[in-house]
This record gives structure tokens, C-alpha cells and sequence, in this order.
């Protein structure tokens, strides 16, 4: 318990660091860019446009407000594949840095999934542009949504905890990664609805991919104006703490050797 008091406390004393490395950040994706951050709502739109050509003619899904309820899968599950892939780098790249002086080496890895939460607040601006056009209705339901954030916020730094360090000695990580996050994009209903597929698989979907959850919590609120199913909602919350403490465990235990292997 002590050490755990004593590791909030200095997260706290290197708050400012935090922020100056979240800033970097969203300033280096934008360097050089006309638009700027104008992009993280036209980039979040455009993608939803051909998406919606896609899927709504070529396969003709019988979803009600698709372009929203599109954006939402799309956003979100960007921000997932965002935020975890930019901590897998977080200390591999910063190498250098964490050689030459003395900083708590997981606020590089929680600057990288805060910078991409940053990223999601501007791209929401692109969703609620298209609640507008589709004429989705503004209710008090969606004052709930920081709630679903907070869980997928929490669920990808415990996830982007561990792939850090796991970088550190298997650099093949990343390769790997980046497979899997494609077939987890399929095997998450973005672009389709859960009941095309077969009863089977979606047990196991329910049952396996965080994602679903976090997502369906957000239609729920927003297309639905409903609470969501307080299952779903027990099993988002209980796996963001699950990957907070694997997440956590994992990199404090293997930190000291870090400076061996970058």
C-alpha cells in the first residue's frame, strides 16, 4: 500500500511533464500540416464517407442511422489502435532520453494513450457533426458518455502498460500487434451489425472482445438514449481495472531492465 501511495504521489509530482509530453505530441502530428487540427475532424469524417459507400450500398446493412452509428465504431476503435500503438514505441523510442537523466519511465507510455484521448476529444467534433446531419437526438443520456471513455481510456493504457515493456525485449511486438489489431477490427461490429453473424460467434465476442462492450455502451447512449446493460457495463469497468493492474504489474516489475535492452 505504501509503495502504491508513493507511486501516485510521484506521478503527481511529474504531472507537468505529462502535459509537456502530451503536447509535443499533438503539436508533431500536426508540424507542417495546412489544415492542422482541423484534420482530426475531416480525417474522422472522410473515412466515414467512404466507409458508409461502402457497406450501406455494397452490402446493404439494415442499420438504422448508419453514418452514425458508423462514426462511433470508427472512432473509438481508432482510438484504441492509436493509443496502443503508440505505447508500444513509448519507451523504445525515448531510449536516449531515459539514459541521460532520471524520470518515472511509465509517464512516456501514459503521455502516449493521453495524447491519443486528446486526438478523440477533437474527433468527436467530427461525430457530432454527423449526429447533426442525421438528426440524432441530443438527450441527457449522453451526459454519460465520459463514463464510457473513462473505462476505454483505462483499458488502453493498462493494454499499452504492458506492450511497452513487452517491446522492450521482444521487438517483434509491434509486427504482431498490428495483425491482431486488424483481425480485431473485424471481429468488433464497426462497420456490420452483431445479429449477421452466427449465434456462436457472437457469445464469443461478447465474451472476449472489450471492444464490443465499449462500443455498444456508446450507441446505447447516444442512438438508443438508454442505460446500458449493466452486464456489459460490469464487464468493460472490471477489465479496464484488470489490464490497469496487468498492465501496471507487468511494467513496474520488468522497468529496472529496461536500460539493458534500449
Amino acid at each position: 500500500m505504501e509503495k502504491t501511495i508513493a507511486r501516485l504521489q510521484g506521478l503527481y509530482k511529474y504531472r507537468s511533464l505529462v502535459r509537456q509530453l502530451v503536447m509535443k505530441d499533438i503539436k508533431l502530428k500536426y508540424r507542417r500540416s495546412f489544415l492542422g487540427y482541423v484534420w482530426s475532424v475531416l480525417n474522422p469524417l472522410l473515412v466515414m464517407v467512404v466507409m458508409y459507400l461502402v457497406f450501406s450500398h455494397m452490402f446493404r446493412f439494415d442499420v438504422s442511422n448508419y453514418p452514425a452509428y458508423l462514426i462511433i465504431g470508427q472512432t473509438l476503435f481508432t482510438f484504441m489502435t492509436e493509443a496502443t500503438n503508440q505505447a508500444i514505441f513509448s519507451i523504445t523510442g525515448n531510449g536516449a532520453l531515459l539514459k541521460k537523466v532520471y524520470v518515472p519511465k511509465y509517464v512516456f507510455t501514459l503521455s502516449k494513450v493521453t495524447s491519443s484521448l486528446v486526438n478523440l476529444l477533437f474527433s468527436m467534433g467530427a461525430m457530432v457533426i454527423v449526429f447533426i446531419f442525421t438528426k440524432v437526438e441530443f438527450s441527457l443520456y449522453m451526459l454519460l458518455v465520459p463514463a464510457v471513455l473513462a473505462q476505454l481510456y483505462l483499458f488502453c493504457l493498462g493494454l499499452g502498460l504492458f506492450l511497452a515493456q513487452a517491446a522492450v525485449f521482444f521487438r517483434d511486438i509491434q509486427y504482431i500487434y498490428s495483425v491482431l489489431t486488424t483481425a480485431w477490427m473485424y471481429l468488433t461490429p464497426l462497420f456490420y451489425p452483431m445479429e449477421q453473424l452466427p449465434e456462436a460467434m457472437q457469445g464469443a465476442i461478447r465474451a472476449c472482445n472489450p471492444m464490443y462492450h465499449y462500443i455498444t455502451q456508446f450507441r446505447t447512449l447516444v442512438l438508443y438514449q438508454q442505460i446500458p446493460d449493466a452486464a456489459s457495463v460490469a464487464y468493460g469497468t472490471a477489465l479496464a481495472a484488470v489490464f490497469v493492474c496487468l498492465g501496471t504489474w507487468s511494467f513496474l516489475k520488468s522497468q529496472d531492465r529496461f536500460i539493458l535492452y534500449i
